[in-house]
């Protein structure tokens, strides 16, 4: 046929959106996983059980490395169709396949270690535990009667933002420098300077980072998760002084 056969892509397209709906969920089932490795370490729980989680992680990077294949042969092999206009229709499953196998062949581990999501389990695996030894730490000291209140007060030192100067409530990571700052403030400093088309130097002083960009932060959960257990330890000690007190005046009255 002169000029190339015409071929219609609607059907691979709609198969293509399919395959990113696919994908959707191996990145909400990799979140769950996270959030889980997270409960555990809270809970300390067994170090078995943890690993576990990572062992999941792994394999929805797999799945996902997989169908990011997929899905580049598959765009591969249309747009080479639609550049070379062939004169009969190909084998697109064919083409696809050979397209597939070839960037499979080259698969390894560090693909996988590579994932931004396990990236992401691992850097907030090692937050969580630091920060729930810290904690851990903390009560040995209280038991061996050295001083708590000083102990408290050096770990909510990190909990508090270099912007506001405030306890942060949705605490994000620059994952350039591994500075936290509270999410509503540092984002509105970021879109102040675009719109001043200037950079942001990371607030944190000392730091040297001097383009912070908003594609540069992740939620930090093990630090949002060590706020919050330090908040209800430190009411359930204003409980039971509150009691202590109550029970103490009944005895003098």
């Amino acid at each position: 046929m002169p000029g190339g056969a015409r071929i219609s892509f609607n059907s691979v397209d709609s198969s293509l959106s399919s395959l990113k709906n696919c994908q959707s969920y191996i990145n909400t089932g990799m979140d769950i996983a996270t959030h889980v490795a997270l409960d555990l370490v809270e809970s300390f729980n067994d170090v078995e059980d943890v690993n576990s989680m990572e062992s999941v992680m792994l394999e929805y990077a797999a799945m996902d490395r997989e169908l990011n294949h997929y899905m580049r042969a598959v765009e591969e092999t249309v747009n080479q169709i639609k550049r070379e206009k062939p004169e009969n229709i190909p084998d697109l499953k064919y083409l696809v396949k050979e397209k597939f196998t070839a960037l499979e062949s080259k698969n390894s581990d560090s693909d996988l270690q590579r994932n931004e999501k396990y990236m992401y389990f691992k850097d907030q695996l090692k937050e969580m535990r630091k920060q729930f030894c810290r904690q851990s730490d903390n009560d040995n000291e209280a038991i061996e009667q050295i001083d708590e209140d000083l102990a408290v007060t050096q770990s909510q030192m990190n909990f508090i933002c270099p912007i506001t100067q405030m306890e942060m409530k949705r605490p994000v990571r620059n994952k350039v420098c591994g500075h936290t700052y509270e999410e509503d403030a540092i984002l509105k400093i970021i879109q102040t300077r675009k719109q001043q088309k200037k950079k942001v130097r990371c607030p944190k002083i000392g730091c040297s980072h001097a383009d912070v960009k908003g594609s540069d932060l992740v939620p930090d959960e093990a630090l949002k998760r060590a706020i919050d257990s330090q908040k209800k330890q430190s009411w359930s000690r204003l409980e039971k002084s509150a009691g202590y007190d109550a029970a103490t005046n009944k005895i003098c009255c």
